[in-house]
């Protein structure tokens, strides 16, 4: 070990080997690149989900054409919210498990039945989250898992960064959570149509976009069936309207905006 004085007088102690030890205590204390909020939906045919397209740098809308929904298999869907990179890392560790069980399977031309059902991807995301936050270096992700069991019935499934884990008929996180969980909750009901579960979560993505800002009105929707397995939208953008009169009248009882 050798001393170094830094500029303001005090002394330092350099590693004899400082690439090694940097390299061993890496850790991500905060996230830097973050999407917000995922939003997702029983309804009678499936399940949806949906998420905008913004990823902000701090509090710069930098990003804005960043893909949160991924298809896992035919069966399962995953909308992630946090930490952009780490959502890409369990992007890159589920593609990398179906590939080598592809690879050491009896056929590679199986069928997709042997694909993992919804079920069985939340569990080892849980899993997965518990195993990172133990070794104080969690992916800073929220993570929404949607698809079918094993048994065929429709599934929706919540994973936060520790491990932390349940299932509802609708899920919402980051701000949605505060904000869109309860209009999920007034206007959810079991026989939910496909078109009306769509119309809801715009509804909700819209009410994200005009209080949240971190949000963008450009959204991916994506839904699960059985007949048609998985299916994510192109990227579209949310009429909206800002006509409110809190926007329209003077300020300060002045004549005109109040600018110079």
């Amino acid at each position: 070990m050798s001393l170094s004085l830094t500029s303001g007088g005090a002394a330092t102690r350099q590693p004899s080997n400082p690439s090694a030890l940097s390299a061993s205590t890496q850790r991500t204390r905060r996230p830097m690149v973050t999407g917000t909020s995922v939003l997702g939906i029983q309804y009678a045919g499936g399940v949806m989900i949906v998420a905008d397209t913004l990823c902000s740098y701090g509090s710069m809308a930098k990003y804005k054409d960043a893909r949160r929904l991924i298809s896992v298999n035919s069966k399962t869907l995953i909308g992630g919210g946090g930490e952009y990179s780490d959502f890409q890392a369990i992007t890159d560790l589920l593609e990398r498990n179906a590939l080598e069980d592809r690879c050491t399977s009896d056929s590679l031309y199986e069928e997709d039945d042997e694909q993992g059902c919804a079920r069985e991807i939340w569990n080892y995301l849980r899993v997965v989250m518990y195993n990172r936050r133990n070794k104080m270096n969690p992916l800073w992700n929220d993570l929404v898992v949607a698809g079918y069991s094993s048994a065929g019935d429709p599934f929706l499934g919540y994973v936060d960064k520790i491990g932390t884990t349940y299932e509802d008929t609708y899920i919402a996180t980051g701000f949605g959570s505060y904000l869109a969980l309860p209009l999920m909750r007034e206007k959810w009901r079991p026989d939910l149509e496909e078109g009306e579960a769509r119309a809801l979560l715009e509804d909700c993505m819209r009410v994200l976009f005009y209080r949240d800002c971190r949000a963008l009105n450009k959204i991916q929707i994506a839904k699960v069936t059985k007949e048609d397995g998985v299916l994510i939208s192109d990227p579209y953008e949310l009429e909206t309207d800002w006509s409110s009169g809190q926007f329209e009248s003077a300020k300060a009882n002045l004549d005109d905006d109040g600018g110079w």
